[in-house]
């Protein structure tokens, strides 16, 4: 995940846990750490799943990449 200056911090909390099930703690962490540090790994595993997860993602308009 990137960070973007368009898409509420409550909105990318919300589409974590919509796409990946995360609880609110987890989703939070990983939303601050998008925004502080401009970056955040939000998931990890098989290369088709990743490439769904992108696909999701773009789904919801926040900017996600793959890398291996």
């Amino acid at each position: 995940m990137w960070d973007d200056p368009v898409n509420l911090m409550n909105y990318v909390v919300f589409v974590f846990r919509e796409i990946f099930g995360f609880d609110k703690a987890k989703a939070t962490k990983l939303m601050l750490q998008v925004h502080n540090e401009g970056k955040a790994t939000v998931f990890s595993g098989p290369r088709e799943q990743a490439e769904m997860y992108v696909a999701r993602l773009h789904g919801y308009g926040l900017w996600a990449t793959m890398d291996r």
